[in-house]
């Protein structure tokens, strides 16, 4: 089990570069192998990009794990997922504690990604949300960071993920306009085209951490299911949710039904996934459309 917290530096800090294997990762993990066989340094596979994700096995005898200044949380084998925002930098690091105080390093290279900018010629809308407004939307944003906080144990993260729909691409991660020289926000999932009342299914195994009763200001009825290791899934503006919280779901389980509720142009399901506070590209777990 890793401890979270940080020992203090007793031996000299160890450089090592990490061992990428080929992606997707094999599925589940196989027993645990005998302690001289462990790794000696971080071996890991995934997208070493903007949006992107790794998931891997930390040196044998690590106590505790970061991802640059983010504490990993390991498994009984050691194993790990790890990601990268959106708006990711250039570089970070893996680090290893061992037992006997014994540091390892290995540095990433994070890939930067051409977004899908639109620069308009007018101005940012002034003003900002009114406090009426604001009245509706604390509430809303409590109950998802506290979804987003439950720890459940679920082991979906290890899985090559499928996609809970298909149809067409309306919107794709990362895509933002800048008015006039500002930025406005960019789009944190990816929206999937298609009529209201088509189902859904659970891209991977997972629990219910949020499934709402009323829709939500912006979201409509909004759902979120914890994948473990602190990846989630949400899905927005949903006509109808089939689970309830607390509920276990099986990778390709209908979990409810697209629609348009809250703030959406048209009936559509949009899928975000995060990491922590990480906003990652579903693309990227799951390969083109078939």
């Amino acid at each position: 089990m890793a401890s979270q917290g940080e020992p203090q530096r007793s031996e000299p800090v160890q450089v090592v570069q990490p061992i990428a294997t080929p992606s997707p990762a094999p599925p589940p993990a196989p027993p645990p192998a005998p302690a001289q066989n462990l790794p000696t340094t971080f071996v890991f596979s995934g997208e070493l990009t903007q949006g992107g994700w790794i998931r891997g096995q930390a040196p044998g005898g690590t106590v505790s794990a970061r991802l640059g200044d983010q504490p990993l949380v390991l498994d009984e084998e050691g194993r790990f997922f790890a990601a990268f925002d959106r708006d990711a930098g250039p570089s970070t690091t893996l680090s290893a504690t061992r037992a006997n105080g014994q540091r390892t390093e290995s540095p990433l290279t994070i890939a930067p990604r051409q977004w899908n900018i639109e620069r308009v010629n007018v101005a940012r809308r002034a003003g900002g949300a009114t406090e009426a407004f604001l009245r509706i939307r604390r509430p809303e944003l409590a109950r998802i960071a506290a979804a987003r906080e439950i720890e459940t144990g679920a082991e979906g993260w290890r899985q090559s993920f499928i996609w809970p729909a298909t149809g067409r691409i309306s919107g794709r991660f990362g895509s933002q306009r800048i008015y006039r020289g500002e930025p406005g926000s960019y789009h944190s999932g990816l929206d999937i085209a298609r009529p209201t009342g088509t189902p859904f299914v659970a891209p991977a195994d997972g629990v219910v951490v949020l499934a709402t009763q009323a829709p939500f200001s912006l979201e409509g009825n909004l759902l979120i299911v914890d994948h473990g290791m602190g990846l989630s899934s949400a899905f927005l503006h949903l006509s109808q949710i089939a689970v309830r919280e607390g509920e276990r779901v099986r990778q390709g389980q209908q979990l409810g039904q697209i629609g348009a509720t809250g703030r959406a142009t048209g009936p559509h399901l949009h899928w975000g996934l995060t990491w922590r506070s990480s906003r990652l590209d579903p693309l990227l777990f799951t390969g083109p459309m078939n």
